[in-house]
């Protein structure tokens, strides 16, 4: 199988591992191969749980190459070290202990390449009594806190998808995280194992409500505060046509702009502040919204700062406008894919390889390649 060249980006000549598995080790994997690095997905022969998708569809295996190792044999241990003893990074999607048991712990993987990073992505984290337990993205911010404030007031808690958890707390906090110890490196010359667990990232993430919560300007409540659907100028409102627009008019000019645009007069509407008259304020918004559609109310407000926009679906999203100038999202084989970010003003990567299926390249072509581009 042939290898494709060095790519370009500002992480290209970079050599990771991505053991497989699903989830946030993925979309690190992804986000180091839309950056430039040369990234290797290792599947286990055994198998293990996969997204039911066609591999041509499947965006968090772009850019990258498969190899199908049996992690449960000798020569497929040696050769995981093989490739290890040559990376720059391993990505480690296991329960803790399982590395270890594979004979593929870091201690051995650091002791054949003193530089090499492992990122060992977990839910729980590498300690703690519930370390060993398994979980997914709802029982790690379940646990956070981030799960019981995100809802309408008087009503459960609402999974916000797996963006908060797996992707946001974990994935990304695997990436920054990684890059932190890269960093290090370079200046110590040693690698270092970097413990990325989900319910660390999410309590990381909410360190603006926790400020705000003990400086008393939040409850402890679901939909009672100011950007949490508790405020009605910062809340999505139905249209005539049975769509929605996100309203944020959180400054007062913004707010201003917000119900002049609507058809009320100044003193019209309850103050944006009177937090009594919530309630009323929100009834009056919403009556405005339902007179014209999403479409004509995103048009009507386009060139104000009210802070309305179109609540667009995921078909609809990547046609806007404003994405569309900028390729936020392009077409590869009938469907879209979100472009590579952030943005480079000097080594811009170039548009991420299709994604690649089990096995894409041999266990010999691999460390054929790496070795060639040490």
């Amino acid at each position: 199988m042939t290898i494709p060249a060095a790519r370009t980006g500002p992480l290209a000549g970079l050599k990771v591992i991505e053991l497989g598995g699903i989830g946030p080790v993925p979309f690190a994997g992804m986000f180091f191969a839309d950056q430039g690095a040369n990234v290797l997905r290792i599947d286990r022969a055994q198998g293990g749980f996969e997204m039911p998708i066609d591999p041509r569809f499947d965006t968090l295996q772009r850019g990258k190459q498969r190899v199908t190792l049996d992690l449960k044999s000798g020569e497929g241990v040696e050769q995981v070290r093989d490739l290890a003893a040559q990376a720059d990074v391993l990505f480690d999607p296991y329960r803790p202990g399982v590395l270890e048991r594979l004979g593929l712990g870091p201690d051995l993987l650091l002791d054949g390449n003193p530089r090499l990073v492992v990122g060992r992505m977990t839910g729980w984290g590498q300690s703690g009594p519930l370390a060993q337990r398994a979980g997914h993205d709802p029982s790690y911010i379940a646990q956070t806190g981030a799960l019981h404030a995100i809802g309408r007031a008087g009503g459960p808690p609402q999974l916000p998808l797996s963006l908060v958890g797996d992707f946001g707390g974990g994935a990304m906090y695997l990436v920054s995280g990684t890059l932190a110890a890269l960093w290090e490196a370079q200046r110590s010359g040693r690698g270092q194992v970097v413990d990325a667990a989900i319910v660390d990232g999410v309590a990381h993430l909410m360190a603006s409500p926790y400020s705000l919560l003990a400086g008393g300007a939040w409850r402890d409540e679901r939909g009672r505060n100011l950007i949490d659907s508790g405020a009605p100028f910062v809340d999505v409102y139905e249209t005539a046509d049975e769509k929605h627009v996100a309203v944020a008019a959180l400054e007062p000019p913004f707010f201003a702009q917000l119900t002049a645009g609507l058809g009320f007069a100044p003193d019209e509407l309850p103050g944006q502040w009177d937090t009594a008259r919530w309630p009323e304020l929100r009834t009056g918004l919403a009556a405005a919204f339902r007179k014209r559609t999403r479409d004509e109310w995103a048009a009507w407000f386009a060139d104000t700062d009210a802070c309305v926009s179109p609540v667009l679906s995921m078909a609809e999203a990547p046609t806007s406008p404003h994405l569309a100038a900028r390729g936020t999202f392009f077409e590869r084989d009938g469907a879209y894919e979100p472009a590579p970010a952030p943005r480079f003003s000097r080594t811009a990567p170039g548009r991420p390889d299709a994604p690649s299926a089990p096995g894409s390249v041999s266990a010999a072509d691999a460390i054929a390649a790496w070795s060639s581009r040490a």
